[in-house]
């Protein structure tokens, strides 16, 4: 089979990670605003021993965000404590020349505890990094291996708005995530744990509005059957084999449980095309790994999940194992996190994580159809 050497998926991630946030409050009166920016000093986590020659110094940046609050013209809004949806940008000095630069673009939510004293932020988007892995020119950044990363971050915040005026302080600790998800070799990927402090400015001079308060909702469900495919591209850790195709066929049971919550269970099959390149290559190169080259790339896996609803929109986290695993690759139990979005009555669609433990094989695009 030829390498796809020339697709990136991250520009449609991303945009349908806009798309989302947008979708999931679009109705809602988006009037009111703020504005943060926030400093940050932190250090990179040794998470693998591989980039533990990358860790010279502290990573030094900014984070400016716009923040639109909501009000409750969902009820989902209420059961979340109204939360805030917005757009931020990261501008991160990697402290490190062999690492360059991430220049970030997300689309977050800001969840609130302690009478909206206390911040939590989730953000999820694109980051570009001025000088990733090249066999030549920087052979020692074996963290990115392309310009474009995926990029999460996390801050949790204690936040004091309109001290003086319309202008607020907050200070807290932030993780920032860049990866490519195995979209291209290398790939360690960096974890940035930083202290953060900035300001937050209230952009609005009109009261605020009331919130608005529902009454009980029971959305239990009978058992429904699920089909899910997915696929897209990745390659394996050996730098240089080619990016390949994937397909995951799955067929699951869910179960709503109320206007939060639901379960899933059942089992699905890969057909992950970067092992059939492994599988040829340990074979040939590395006979002391005693692998067989007729060995079957297919897997099977069976897995339960856990469906968290926001409207039509769901958050799922699954683990699975796999039942059939004639070659060797990452261990035997996976895990699985991502978006998906309910169209009509029976079709759906996503993207999600896969992963062993920490360690990410593939960014999935699904589709879907539920009886």
């Amino acid at each position: 089979m030829v390498p796809v050497r020339s697709i990136t998926i991250f520009p449609i991630l991303v945009f349908i990670s806009c798309s989302s946030i947008v979708g999931l409050f679009g109705q809602e009166n988006a009037s009111y605003k703020t504005l943060d920016f926030n400093a940050f000093y932190g250090s990179i986590l040794l998470h693998n021993s591989d980039i533990s020659h990358l860790i010279r110094g502290h990573p030094t940046g900014g984070i400016l965000a716009l923040n639109n609050r909501t009000f409750g013209a969902k009820p989902w809004h209420q059961d979340f404590g109204y939360p805030d949806w917005g757009f931020s940008a990261i501008v991160q000095d990697m402290s490190n020349p062999e690492l360059g630069i991430n220049i970030g673009v997300y689309a977050h939510l800001n969840a609130y505890f302690l009478n909206r004293n206390l911040q939590l932020r989730m953000g999820q988007g694109l980051a570009y990094n001025s000088n990733p892995y090249d066999r030549v020119e920087n052979f020692r950044n074996n963290a990115y291996g392309s310009h474009i990363q995926s990029s999460t971050y996390l801050m949790l915040q204690l936040q004091k708005e309109q001290v003086f005026g319309r202008l607020g302080f907050r200070t807290g600790l932030g993780v920032i995530h860049y990866s490519n998800a195995n979209v291209r070799a290398p790939n360690t990927s960096t974890n940035t744990f930083a202290l953060t402090a900035g300001m937050v400015y209230d952009l609005n001079t009109q009261p605020i509005p009331e919130l608005k308060q529902w009454a009980p909702i029971d959305l239990a469900e009978p058992i429904h059957l699920n089909v899910m495919i997915r696929t897209g591209v990745n390659e394996s850790d050996v730098i240089g084999s080619g990016q390949f195709p994937f397909y995951i066929a799955s067929v699951y049971a869910d179960k709503r449980l109320g206007r939060l919550s639901g379960l899933q269970v059942g089992t699905e099959i890969f057909f992950s095309q970067f092992l059939k390149e492994l599988i040829r290559f340990q074979s040939s190169s590395f006979p002391e790994l005693q692998v067989d080259m007729n060995s079957d790339y297919r897997r099977v896996g069976v897995f339960v999940g856990h469906e968290l609803f926001m409207g039509k929109f769901m958050v799922i986290t699954q683990l699975g194992y796999y039942l059939y695993y004639p070659f060797d690759f990452e261990g035997r139990v996976y895990n699985r996190i991502g978006a998906q979005r309910r169209f009509g009555k029976h079709w759906q669609g996503g993207i999600s994580l896969k992963s062993h433990g920490a360690k990410a094989e593939a960014v999935e695009l699904g589709l879907g159809y539920r009886w």
